[in-house]
């Protein structure tokens, strides 16, 4: 009996020790697989807590029991790496008006031949362009000459100009026959320097210097718009006016063309004359840089000189011109006198890089049009050939050339002076610019309201 109950207690002892020792593996195991769970899940990550490169052994960490709570722990405390997110692209500003036409001024101007880009530095008369007599009518000659020659512009004179029908066609059909927009001018000052009042299409308007008289300075806003209505109509879009001489000498040769004697008179006049124009849609060009009325002299019969020193110059003459070029005035034509005391020598203002380019442009930062006034006047043609003074107007920083005495002289002297390297195709393409910045103003201006 004693026997038996030995036994069985040595029977229970082996199988309590078999239990305690299953139970020890069955707990290891188990260890190992929330181990082996834990690298997995941390591994997804790519930040895992122990390197695979470690075993179960090598950890001296305690284990934690993988509940629930524990494994959000784990995911907490370890940084979650996403893919970058890709930023979408920022959707460009729409250009401006202002860059839609400098865009479309590039195109015209790099679509030009040489031979167009110097014809468009010209502004020719009718009888200039085609060789006729007396132009009334734009027919096939008109339209052949400018498949020839693509000028920039035309300037009328009384003698074209019969009824409001017959200059409003003519204009018309200039306009239709020419392949790049077209400056269509006249001067239209009031008083004596009239084309269209001359002819009788409407009643004259008073002249710079009874308007000056009245002192009262709306009186050249009412006539520049009157004037600018009217120009408008017949399908002018540029008008060689305001006058923006001083008529400070006694017997001045602007006496009857000038609002006064000073700046300070003749300023106010001018800008309200110059906004008339405008607001009707035509384009004022002040005139004559730096200024004739000091002289008794005419340029149309030979140079004349300025006698007035270069602080008086500045002070008054280049004073009313300053207040336009604030008020934002598109074009200026150059006078044909020599003032010796801007200038040093006896150049004509027009043919002068100190006059055109050192002080208009640089000190007075005009970056509009410059025009010459006509080059066919004996202040020009008494002293330079039609291809001297083209190629000297040019170089000395003017935009247009109006009315040389020979065009075709002048025209080639030009393409001349482009090949030689004497003037560069890129301040060709400079002026161009300038005058495509107004002819295409109005249409961009239009697009963008």
């Amino acid at each position: 009996m004693d026997e038996r109950r030995e036994i069985r207690r040595k029977r229970r002892q082996r199988n309590q020790m078999l239990a305690y020792a299953t139970a020890f593996l069955a707990l290891l195991l188990i260890a190992v697989l929330i181990v082996q769970g834990v690298k997995l899940v941390t591994k997804k990550d790519t930040t895992p807590a122990v390197s695979q490169t470690e075993s179960v052994a090598d950890s001296t960490e305690e284990i934690p029991e993988a509940t629930p709570d524990v494994l959000d722990d784990l995911y907490a405390s370890e940084e979650v790496l996403t893919p970058p997110t890709e930023e979408p692209e920022a959707t460009p500003a729409p250009p401006t008006q202002e860059e839609l036409m400098e865009q479309r001024i590039e195109e015209i101007i790099a679509g030009m031949p040489i031979t167009e880009k110097v014809a468009g530095l010209f502004i020719l008369t009718p009888e200039g362009l085609t060789g006729a007599g007396t132009a009334i009518k734009a027919g096939d000659a008109t339209k052949a000459a400018l498949e020839a020659y693509k000028v920039g512009g035309i300037i009328y004179m009384k003698k074209n100009i019969q009824s409001k029908e017959q200059i409003t066609e003519m204009i018309a059909n200039t306009r239709s026959y020419s392949k790049y927009p077209l400056f269509i001018a006249v001067d239209e000052e009031g008083g004596t320097v009239t084309r269209v009042a001359a002819a009788g299409l409407v009643e004259a308007q008073p002249s710079p210097k009874e308007i000056g008289e009245t002192g009262d300075a709306t009186k050249a806003y009412e006539t520049g718009t009157t004037i600018g209505a009217y120009l408008k109509e017949l399908g002018f879009d540029v008008n060689f006016a305001p006058v923006a001489d001083l008529s400070n000498v006694e017997g001045s040769i602007m006496l009857d063309r000038s609002y006064g004697a000073t700046a300070a008179e003749v300023t106010p006049y001018v800008l309200n004359m110059m906004k008339g124009l405008e607001e009707q849609g035509i384009i004022a060009c002040m005139k004559h840089f730096p200024g004739i009325g000091g002289t008794t002299g005419d340029t149309h019969d030979g140079l004349v000189a300025i006698t007035r020193t270069a602080e008086e110059m500045r002070s008054e003459e280049l004073a009313v011109y300053k207040a336009g070029i604030e008020a934002g005035v598109q074009m200026i034509m150059l006078g044909h006198a020599d003032v010796e005391s801007l200038t040093g020598d006896k150049t004509s203002a027009v043919l002068s890089k100190v006059i055109v380019t050192d002080i208009l442009r640089g000190e007075l930062g005009f970056d509009g049009v410059i025009v010459t006034d006509a080059l066919n006047m004996k202040a020009i043609s008494e002293y330079f050939t039609s291809e001297q003074a083209a190629v000297m107007a040019l170089k000395a920083g003017c935009d247009m050339i109006m009315m040389p005495e020979d065009f075709l002289q002048a025209y080639a002297g030009v393409l001349n002076a482009v090949s030689e390297g004497t003037i560069s195709e890129e301040r060709i393409n400079d002026s161009l610019r300038r005058i495509y910045r107004i002819k295409l103003a109005e249409e961009f201006l239009v697009e963008g309201e």
